[in-house]
């Protein structure tokens, strides 16, 4: 036995390998387009009630902009308001004051759920 480290594991290399198979890489791309999916469900939600949002067309990630709110302010809102937990955009430095980050990382069923939050407590108006 040996403390030494060259690399990755060794089921690591496997996963990485079937991942360039025909059928490894079928199942990783509908992987990422049932992510997409939820993301443009979640993109949809917020643009119909008058959010500014970007992301979450090639990445699994939708920023909502909240026109100058403080985004932990936001993200205390939607928490005790709709008990959906969201990241603020100031975790990720000065310029992600303002928005918060919504992750399409769930089950179909659960972002169906958090938008129909939303929806009622919000509708159309901006929070």
């Amino acid at each position: 036995m040996t403390t030494c480290f060259n690399g990755a594991s060794n089921i690591v290399q496997a996963g990485g390998l079937a991942c360039v198979s025909d059928e490894g890489f079928n199942a990783m791309m509908d992987l990422v387009n049932y992510y997409k999916e939820n993301c443009k469900l979640i993109r949809t939600c917020f643009t119909d009630m008058g959010f500014e949002v970007y992301g979450g067309v090639n990445a699994p990630y939708v920023w909502v902009g909240f026109d100058g709110r403080p985004s932990w302010d936001v993200f205390a809102e939607i928490l005790d308001k709709c008990n959906l937990v969201t990241t603020p955009g100031s975790g990720f430095g000065p310029s992600g004051e303002g928005f918060v980050r919504v992750s399409a990382f769930g089950n179909r069923s659960d972002v169906e759920e958090a938008i129909k939050r939303l929806k009622d407590v919000y509708g159309t108006k901006k929070f």
